[in-house]
């Protein structure tokens, strides 16, 4: 997907105004995972925020298929990439299901503030497949700001301590939300790039199949009749209803946010989303941060923000080359 945007039709006022609902989004979604009833197990909730996700996506995607241009219900498509479309699909959906699941129960034992921070390094993943798979060489200011936020993030995960005993299994098993979610976009970029597939009808099929995987996987392990509890528990569903909803907004709002402004600048406006949702813990959820917390969203958020200067800088310096070349 490219890094910039057609100017014909892009107006960066809504794309900026877009990028700030995400950041005000994904502050939000730990304190309403944690907030959910306490004996709202990850698994059950995780399965019913998104079959509520994959209700809210519906009205768009029907209202696209009622149009002129269907996306990918119109596509004529060889039987090779076909298979290939319904393979990464299916793929992606697994992958994006169990991320759902995994972030649920991360934020619950790691706690929000802490698993918010380390979702953040989804940066060092996607360096690492660009890295693997496109052969991408970084330049040192990009090294320098990837030492800042590995050193931050080693710094949060031994609890501020630099020792080995004082580091957390939960914050590493939070760190598989944003390797999972790399995993997905590398994957699903094929798609996007070589089929006419819409944003919504992305959303719709990934969390489609999520809610299968997700589903079965709860039906053998808490049973049908624990899933009936649930359903019939309104307060349950009030909670899955609402992180649905926003979940859903969050992916919406972001695909048109990058539709008016570069990929770039609408992540630097929801970059610092970890301290909305460390303000929001303290008032809401009743947490106590830590000092080293506080240290280390710095460096995080610094670290990021060092990246996309720096990536900034390095497409700036290649301009000129491209043009003599």
């Amino acid at each position: 997907m490219s890094d910039s945007v057609p100017l014909r039709h892009s107006r960066p006022e809504l794309g900026i105004a877009y990028a700030f609902v995400c950041l005000g989004i994904l502050g939000t979604m730990p304190v309403i995972a944690n907030s959910r009833p306490a004996d709202f197990d990850a698994l059950g909730f995780a399965f019913w925020l998104s079959l509520w996700q994959l209700l809210f996506s519906l009205p768009l995607v029907l209202r696209e298929l009622a149009s002129q241009d269907k996306g990918i219900f119109s596509a004529h498509l060889s039987p090779d990439m076909k298979r290939r479309t319904i393979a990464i699909i299916l793929a992606t959906g697994v992958i994006f299901g169990l991320s759902t699941y995994v972030y649920v129960l991360a934020v619950e034992k790691a706690g929000a503030v802490s698993a918010a921070i380390a979702i953040q390094a989804y940066p060092l993943f996607a360096i690492l497949w660009e890295t693997i798979f496109l052969k991408r060489r970084k330049s040192p200011l990009e090294l320098f700001f990837i030492l800042i936020l590995l050193t931050a993030l080693t710094y949060l995960a031994t609890g501020g301590t630099w020792r080995i005993e004082g580091f957390s299994t939960w914050f590493l098993f939070a760190l598989i939300v944003p390797f999972l979610w790399s995993v997905a976009h590398v994957i699903i970029k094929e798609v996007l790039d070589r089929t006419p597939i819409t944003p919504a009808q992305v959303t719709f099929f990934r969390v489609l199949v999520s809610v299968g995987f997700l589903g079965i996987i709860a039906l053998v392990v808490a049973g049908p009749g624990r899933m009936a509890t649930e359903l019939s528990r309104f307060d349950f569903q009030t909670f899955a209803l609402i992180m649905g909803l926003v979940y859903y907004l969050e992916l919406i709002f972001w695909f048109y946010a990058v539709r008016h402004i570069d990929v770039s600048m609408a992540s630097s406006i929801s970059a610092p989303w970890p301290a909305l949702t460390l303000v929001l813990a303290i008032l809401f959820l009743g947490e106590t941060v830590e000092a080293y917390q506080l240290i280390a969203l710095v460096g995080v958020v610094a670290g990021i923000y060092g990246l996309i200067y720096a990536a900034a800088r390095k497409r700036r310096r290649a301009l000129p080359q491209e043009a003599d070349g």
